[in-house]
């Protein structure tokens, strides 16, 4: 295992789609501008209710882990 360090940071991703898809949304954005991204956990997932009791949409917070600079 090597030494490195890790800083942590939460963002949050929505879809209409599913879990996996709001997810994948925040990691993606997350990579648009952080470098070294190396691990997610899923902290919490949430979502909206429609008419009649339907999910209309999912959010899911991560926590994204990356390596900084040597």
């Amino acid at each position: 295992m090597s030494d490195h360090v890790y800083k942590s940071i939460e963002v949050t991703g929505s879809s209409p789609d599913g879990i996996q898809p709001a997810v994948e949304r925040a990691i993606a954005k997350a990579a648009e501008t952080v470098r070294n991204l190396d691990w997610f956990e899923v902290l919490e997932t949430r979502g909206q209710l429609g008419e009649n009791g339907s999910v209309a949409h999912y959010q899911v917070t991560v926590k994204l882990g990356f390596r900084l600079d040597d």
